[in-house]
């Protein structure tokens, strides 16, 4: 008898096929802004623009969904990039003075990135056996020579080497040392002084022979390579930041370290010029800081461009980071949020043409990147179709929404454009265009919502890889803040100069945090929506197509319900304005609920049929009927010793000895239980382990060993939070009627569901009886363990999840079966319960905590569309844990099917910030301002497939030949990508991928397709996004095992070489 209780039967080979053809995990591509960007290029051929980062992630970006993503084998930070023009090929320079090439090759008709070779400079004289060569210890500039087939590299030293591209090797004999140099220089302006490092090298764009050096003193020397002599020298004496070379060779241009640039000609006069022609201080006469760098663009008209970055007052304005366009008598200084980093112009690179004629600027800052259209009066800002700042307000929440109706989307679509000047989908005026977009059109359109600190919601286009903005509803015109009176002061204590220009949308600061949105739920069949913030205010919105001036119907909601012996402690709740106000096209409030007291919304739900609103605080939740604006019902879930609760999230008045007194009990406890089980656990061990050495067959598994699962405290802060809210239309009173029900979880494992009576809608008519909705309590289920409720879904009686609102009832979905008995599933942190309905009676569950050591985060009920069959369709509980991994299990059986590690258990924000699609896809934050996208479905993956047009010399060869792929590595931001064998510089394989050849292409490559199917009945369970407090422990419990797994790296993943994504 028992030798059976611990067994179950193996694996069935069908059941893992039909796994393969469902569920497959693939991380796909990463939407937003590249976190900590550090270098940026421009290809002026393929139009398409590449950015490097901190932690050596490259990547390059043409037309909207044409993207490629490359990782150096080394951490280390990208300082400069340059392209190849028009080959597909970009050189970077990491600061640990490495170069490395990387291609974009094609394969199966699909572009990649690959890593091609690389280069270490020697740190020691005499390389290559060439004695008395300078030592090559710093690289400070890169320039690409004689049509890419040359790189002259400029160094700390002051000397210049040239570096063999093809082939990346040091060409010996053309090293040109200041010694050289200094020999053209008179002897008055030697005296002894070094030339500095090598600040600039600029090349001819007619005559590549010729280099324009620049040293850090200030001496500017244009070099004659074939002569091996200097033609001009120009003896500047300031420190020297960057040089331009006009495109005719005639004017040159120097930017200094005090604030001025000089412009010096370069065919005329006797050399070496002392002096140049004009030299000016833009911002002075006070003392401004260093003009970083500096363009000249040159125009028909006459009236040239001059831009740069930086020289600003240092006393005024030394804090701002600006750059400055002057074209003529005509100046603005663009002011930006972020640090600059890099910036160049798109113009006419062609020898034959005789201007540059500028049409566009692209700015690269720290947090966003910013294109002006330099062609059109008032060079106003091009809305870019990808690349935006997700987080230009911080991101508190998130949501998506599958399968939006096409009409929902377009009245999105007009909204968003009538905020803009210009249409956000202006990809017409975008300037970096290259590449072709190979994925097919999206079938099904999906939402991607963000809540932000200072109280707006953003509305994105998450069907491709590029992630677009469509719309922005703000929030805070409701409410009386200060931050109206600030901006007048701001404007007022503003002089005329500098002539300062705001531009870009990144801003941190948040005017009053009690604005900032906790939770968003939308409607897509009628374009209501509902948005909870940090003050307990709770707006029921609508789509509106064009403005409105109305008044916003206000309602209170005390939770504590007279309540005695508990006083808030924490922030007050928001004013809000009086009278009718202003709301443009789009989303306009219709209600506003403030629950008191006003603590931070930690769930809600909108049922439009119903015409109700519920949501819950750490106090309890509320039932609101927004049709006829008043309460329907308000249950106080506070235990008595629920004293942090009344504090609030902005308090300071934690308390430290309860929360330490209430950890040594519970040390104590489980030392004390642990003593008592102490003998019979050692008994049952040596069961066990008898009964596991007699498994004869080897398809027989044993089952694992539970873990013993203490259950929580009654008395456990915060024990009164509302994690779940769910409405359903199901069976709770008997067995023969259902009807509108309300289910809300908390976190000391309460659950509780209320039959509602909602007043049926007239005939033909919209609006319902002016008969109040009511609410009586049903049932109440008390978990053993008290484990955080994190979700509830009601099954019908087929074992599927209900439809949306509207759904069933508009045909849109498969109605539910009414007939057999239904259940309702309750995930809490710890297991996965299915009750059967009316009677609440357990029907099966599976303990994740016991079996695998892990809590739940986020849970989400999905469907899997198989690859062999496109209309075979599974409904699955897809889960993230506390240690990053995502479980996938059956419904209503709740049997394991597969598990993948997802996220960095150390990443706690990027697992709080998890939201599961429909579809079986998935987005979490990587980093501030860039979400990862995922997919555990075989068929629904959503990742860049394009092509580049490349025109490789004829002389040159292909340097990297490789079909071989390897094991994916995480890049430091998140994405994986196939590694792929690297080559060394005599074009060989790199023996360190040898072993590579052998392994087979992972699954990853199956099914490049994304589509949604509009039949599914799934449903998305909606959970808290906030940081918990074993979110915390489990971070500081992992620090040790976390370091032991850095230092077992294997040196073929830490050598891991190129990424590619398909």
């Amino acid at each position: 008898m028992m030798k059976f209780r611990f067994r179950r039967q193996g694996a069935d080979p069908q059941r893992e096929k039909l796994k393969q053809e469902l569920f497959a995990f693939h991380k796909t591509v990463e939407h937003g802004f590249p976190n900590q960007p550090s270098a940026l290029a421009f290809d002026p051929e393929l139009r398409i623009m590449a950015i490097g980062t901190r932690s050596g992630a490259v990547k390059i970006y043409g037309a909207p969904g044409v993207e490629f993503t490359g990782l150096h084998r080394d951490a280390a930070t990208v300082t400069q990039m340059h392209f190849l023009p028009g080959q597909g090929r970009v050189l970077t320079l990491l600061d640990d003075d490495s170069l490395h090439l990387w291609e974009i090759v094609h394969h199966d008709g699909c572009a990649h990135l690959e890593e091609a070779l690389h280069f270490q400079a020697p740190s020691r004289p005499g390389f290559d056996g060439a004695s008395g060569l300078p030592s090559l210890a710093h690289i400070t500039v890169v320039l690409l020579v004689a049509v890419g087939d040359m790189a002259a590299l400029g160094t700390e030293g002051g000397s210049i080497f040239f570096l063999d591209v093809p082939t990346l090797t040091l060409l010996e004999g053309q090293t040109l040392g200041p010694d050289e140099v200094l020999r053209s220089v008179p002897d008055d302006y030697r005296c002894g002084k070094a030339l500095g490092p090598v600040e600039s090298l600029q090349g001819h764009l007619r005559d590549p022979t010729k280099i324009l050096i620049g040293y850090s003193r200030g001496l500017l020397v244009i070099w004659n390579q074939a002569a091996r002599c200097a033609e001009r020298i120009f003896l500047g004496n300031q420190q020297l930041e960057s040089v331009c070379w006009e495109r005719s060779g005639h004017t040159v241009v120097s930017s200094h370290s005090d604030g001025s640039y000089a412009i010096w000609a370069a065919d005329t006069g006797d050399s070496p010029t002392v002096q140049p022609t004009v030299a000016t201080t833009p911002y002075g006469p006070f003392p401004c800081k260093a003009i970083n760098k500096v363009l000249w663009r040159s125009c028909a008209s006459g009236e040239h461009f001059v831009i740069f970055s930086g020289g600003m007052p240092r006393a005024s304005y030394g804090d701002r980071h600006c750059v400055s366009v002057l074209q003529a008598e005509t100046l603005v200084t663009l002011d930006f949020t972020s640090r600059v980093i890099d910036f160049f112009t798109v113009h006419s690179t062609r020898p034959e043409d005789e201007f540059d004629e500028p049409q566009a600027l692209a700015v690269l800052l720290e947090e966003e990147l910013v294109v002006l259209d330099l062609q059109t009066h008032g060079w106003p800002a091009v809305p870019a179709p990808y690349l935006a700042p997700l987080h230009s307000s911080a991101i508190t929440c998130s949501a998506h929404v599958a399968n939006v109706p096409a009409k929902l989307w377009a009245r999105i679509v007009s909204a968003g454009e009538q905020q803009s000047p210009q249409p956000a989908s202006g990809a017409s005026s975008w300037p970096i265009t290259g590449g072709r977009n190979l994925a097919q059109e999206p079938s099904q359109r999906g939402l991607l919502l963000t809540g932000h600190e200072d109280g707006t919601v953003r509305f994105w286009d998450a069907s491709g890889v590029a992630l677009r903005p469509l719309y922005k509803l703000s929030t805070a015109g409701l409410f009386q803040t200060d931050c109206e009176h600030a901006d007048s002061l701001a404007q007022a204590a503003e002089d005329d100069w500098p002539p300062f220009r705001k531009v870009g949308c990144f801003d941190p600061y948040s005017d009053d945090p009690r604005l900032g949105v906790q939770k968003v739920a939308l409607c897509k069949y009628t374009a209501q929506m509902v948005v909870a913030g940090t003050a307990g205010q709770v707006l029921v919105l609508e789509l509106s197509d064009t403005p409105a001036e109305q008044v916003v119907g206000m309602a209170s909601l005390d939770l504590l319900q007279d309540r005695e012996g508990f006083t808030w402690k924490g922030h007050e709740r928001l004013s809000p304005r009086l009278g009718p106000l202003p709301w443009p096209a789009g989303f306009q409030p219709r209600a506003l609920i403030q629950c008191l007291p006003p603590a931070a919304v930690t769930a809600v739900t909108l049922h439009a049929e119903w015409g109700l609103v519920a949501f819950g605080t750490s106090h309890g939740f509320g039932l609101f009927d927004y049709l006829r604006r008043s309460p329907v019902l308000a249950r106080c879930t506070l235990h008595p010793s629920d004293s942090l609760a009344m504090e609030g999230p902005l308090s300071r008045v934690k308390s430290l000895k309860k929360s330490l007194r209430q950890s040594f009990r519970r040390i104590r406890k489980s030392r004390a239980s642990g003593k008592k089980r102490m003998v019979a656990g050692s008994k049952l061990q040596e069961a066990n382990a008898q009964l596991a050495e007699q498994a004869g067959p080897q398809d027989v598994e044993v089952t694992p060993v539970q873990r013993r699962i203490e259950p929580r405290s009654a008395d456990d802060s915060l024990s009164g939070v509302v994690r779940c809210l769910y409405f359903a239309d199901t069976f709770l009173r008997d067995a023969a009627h259902h009807g509108p029900t309300m289910w809300a979880g908390t976190n000391s494992g309460s659950v509780f569901a209320y039959a509602l009576e909602v007043p049926a809608a007239v005939a033909g008519g919209e609006k319902r009886p002016e008969r109040a909705v009511e609410a009586v309590l049903g049932k109440e289920v008390q978990l053993m363990h008290r484990a955080p409720v994190v979700a509830i879904a009601v099954l019908d009686g087929r074992g599927r999840p209900l439809p949306e609102p509207y759904e069933a009832s508009r045909d849109l979905a498969q109605a539910p079966d009414m007939q057999g008995g239904h259940a309702v599933l309750i995930a809490s942190e710890e297991q996965f319960k299915v009750f059967t309905l009316p009677k609440v009676s357990a029907k099966t569950k599976f303990k994740l905590t016991a079996h695998e050591g892990c809590r739940v985060r986020k849970v989400a009920l999905a469907t899997f569309a198989s690859v062999a069959c496109e209309d075979y369709v599974e409904t699955c509980l897809a889960c993230l844990t506390n240690l990053g991994d995502v479980h996938v299990f059956s419904v209503p059986g709740l049997r394991p099917q597969v598990h993948y590690a997802c996220i960095r258990k150390e990443d706690i924000s990027g697992i709080a910030s998890c939201v599961f699609t429909r579809h079986g896809q998935g987005f979490y934050l990587i980093s501030p301002s860039e979400f990862e996208r995922f997919s555990l479905s075989a068929r629904n993956i959503t990742e860049p497939l394009c092509s580049l047009d490349v025109h490789w010399p004829r002389d040159a060869t292909r340097v990297s030949h490789r079909s071989r792929e390897s094991p994916k590595l995480s890049q430091a931001n998140g994405t994986p990508g196939i590694i792929l064998a690297p080559q060394s510089r005599d074009g060989s394989p790199d023996p360190i991928c040898k072993e590579a050849d052998t392994l087979e292409p992972p699954e990853a490559m199956l099914s490049p397709m994304s589509i949604d199917s509009a039949t599914s009945a799934d449903t998305t369970l909606d959970t808290t996004g906030d940081m918990t407090v074993e979110d915390v422990k489990d971070f500081l419990g992992s620090s040790e095992e976390s370091e032991k797994n850095l230092r077992n790296l294997s040196e073929e993943e830490a050598r891991a070489c190129a990424i590619l994504i398909k």
